[in-house]
């Protein structure tokens, strides 16, 4: 029967209809999940009347899908060529047929639910997908034997073809002359997109925050941030800048013909069952577009307050904090700390059904369900100010703002705060003492920050050394003179570094670890904040009353081994 008359019908009525069971094996089977539950597929496999080859191929054709015998196909090298070794391995899949007059690119695969691969490609590839259901020995072979040279796709050998590729050639020293049927020629170049594909896939697997596509006046350099570093890749030839920001440009649903302004656009992917978000950024320069790619991957996140790296008096304080009923808790530190992740785990954490929980973010980084998530949309006058305001007639318990960039939202939060909610935000300060003199700066009155604030949590991220290639070291005098210590005070205790290892892409270093300094506030505090106390002075009376400083928290993850003595040093401001 051909597959378009099973479409959509129920699994026992295909199987009925492909000549594998009969009607009182389907019925026994429907008795049987009537009683115990469970998908019917699986009771029929359990029962013998079916072998799982059988059920993939009656899914597939409830999908609609077509059967593929790979093992009787010469698939030719220009349709292998049309994905990645890495690619076809990630998603499970290959192409054996290609229609270039309507862009259709046939693929096989073991899965008949892989609808990630077929969203994910046609985003990718630019093509339409049609997929089709294949065994999964058969599919095997066929990536062992198409794809079995693993260096056939290295990042450097489509940086050669890309350098060989007439078509892209001939753009070349063009500059500006360039019009919108050539773009869209360009964005549509099989290498560049094998090229840019091959980046994302390795950058995604590597855990890269960013990668960097950036036009100079000699070169076109491609870099990724990884734990907060930045790592040269094999650059490509100049001329392809434009036709790489052009295939991004179509891939985020962005103006390809606008090379003047800057863009905002977003790319959503799934890899190896991840959700992944790319958020894209495009600035005209001299030398043409600088392309920023930020991988927001939601599954290498953890939003554990238990992962963070806190200390277990500071989560516990920070887990009382979390909890109060009313109040502002501040989070603060440089651009590229982790404040964000830090507050979505406490928002994960208070994420309940008897919680309403709205947040005002600029960008939305991460979609939590359960949580009202809005943008702030400056463009339009939806600022963070305007956000809180409407927040407070959609009846919350706890509010998140991105930031406090202003003496509206503080003012705003303050009172939020006041009217019995929970706020938390954050700020760009030092530590977690000089926060009350930003605060003051900005316009906001000491009474009103004594009656609301109640805590700052100041944070850093140190990257954490390699588990795989750790080693002691006895520190120098010097050393030890940048974290102000003397070889009496260090005593028999050794630090650590990483040698370096293939693990750690020979770094030493491999993920982050979070430092935090928390000052909940208290009576002393407010008492100080209302006499107009200096930074100086206030530091000491939170650390008086227990507040470890962010030097001291690196310290004792130096002594724990977690992290090295350059990196707190790189991180941290001494004490004396």
């Amino acid at each position: 029967m051909p597959v378009e008359q099973l479409r959509g019908r129920q699994i026992g009525r295909v199987l009925i209809k492909m000549g594998k069971l009969k009607r009182s094996q389907v019925q026994e089977a429907l008795d049987i999940q009537k009683k115990q539950r469970g998908p019917i597929g699986a009771i029929l496999v359990e029962l013998g009347y079916i072998s799982e080859e059988d059920l993939t191929l009656a899914l597939a054709a409830q999908n609609g899908m077509e059967r593929v015998e790979l093992g009787k196909l010469d698939i030719g090298p220009e349709v292998i060529a049309l994905l990645t070794a890495q690619m076809a391995q990630t998603y499970r899949v290959i192409g054996f047929e290609y229609d270039a007059d309507k862009k259709r690119l046939s693929l096989a695969m073991d899965n008949p639910d892989n609808f990630v691969a077929t969203d994910d490609l046609r985003t990718l590839l630019g093509y339409e997908i049609l997929p089709y259901i294949c065994k999964a020995d058969e599919l095997q072979a066929s990536l062992d034997r198409y794809y079995s040279d693993d260096d056939q796709d290295s990042i450097t050998n489509l940086i050669d073809e890309l350098g060989d590729d007439a078509g892209l050639s001939k753009f070349q020293g063009r500059g500006d002359s360039i019009d919108l049927q050539d773009l869209k020629e360009l964005s549509e170049s099989n290498p560049v997109k094998k090229l840019l594909n091959l980046v994302l896939l390795q950058a995604i697997k590597d855990k890269a925050a960013d990668i960097h596509f950036e036009p100079f006046e000699e070169e076109f350099k491609m870099r990724y941030r990884i734990d907060g570093v930045l790592y040269d890749m094999v650059p490509p030839p100049k001329h392809v800048a434009l036709a790489i920001s052009s295939r991004i440009k179509v891939m985020a649903n962005l103006d390809i013909a606008e090379r003047r302004l800057p863009q905002d656009g977003r790319i959503e992917l799934q890899v190896a069952g991840n959700p992944v978000d790319l958020r894209v950024s495009i600035l005209p320069t001299m030398f043409g577009e600088s392309v920023v790619l930020r991988i927001l991957d939601r599954g290498a996140v953890s939003l554990d307050l238990d992962k963070l790296g806190m200390m277990d008096d500071e989560l516990k304080i920070f887990r009382q904090l979390i909890r109060k009923p009313n109040g502002v808790v501040i989070n603060t530190g440089p651009t590229g700390s982790g404040k964000t992740t830090t507050l979505y785990a406490a928002l994960a954490e208070l994420n309940k059904p008897e919680e309403k929980i709205i947040t005002a973010e600029d960008p939305v980084e991460y979609d939590i369900d359960g949580l009202v998530q809005c943008q702030i949309r400056t463009d339009l006058g939806f600022t963070f100010a305007k956000a809180l305001r409407s927040f407070l007639r959609q009846d919350p318990d706890i509010i998140l703002v991105g930031e406090v960039r202003d003496l509206e939202t503080a003012q705003i939060s303050v009172q939020s705060a006041l009217t019995g909610h929970l706020v938390f935000t954050t700020l760009h300060t030092n530590d977690a003492p000089s926060t009350i003199a930003r605060l003051v700066d900005l316009g906001l009155e000491p009474f009103l920050i004594t009656a609301t604030l109640e805590a700052v949590v100041a944070q850093r991220l140190v990257r954490r050394i390699c588990a795989n290639c750790k080693a002691d070291f006895v520190p120098t005098e010097d050393q030890l003179f940048q974290l102000a210590m003397t070889p009496e005070e260090l005593g028999d205790r050794r630090f650590c570094y990483g040698k370096g290892c293939d693990y750690c892409n020979n770094t030493g270093y491999k993920g982050r670890l979070a430092l935090y300094e928390i000052m909940a506030m208290n009576d002393a505090l407010r008492g100080l904040i209302m006499d107009h106390a200096s930074t100086t002075v206030l530091k000491r009376e939170a650390q008086k009353a227990g507040m470890r400083t962010l030097r001291e928290s690196g310290l004792i993850a130096i002594f724990n081994g977690y992290t090295s003595l350059d990196e707190v040093v790189k991180e941290t401001i001494s004490e004396s």
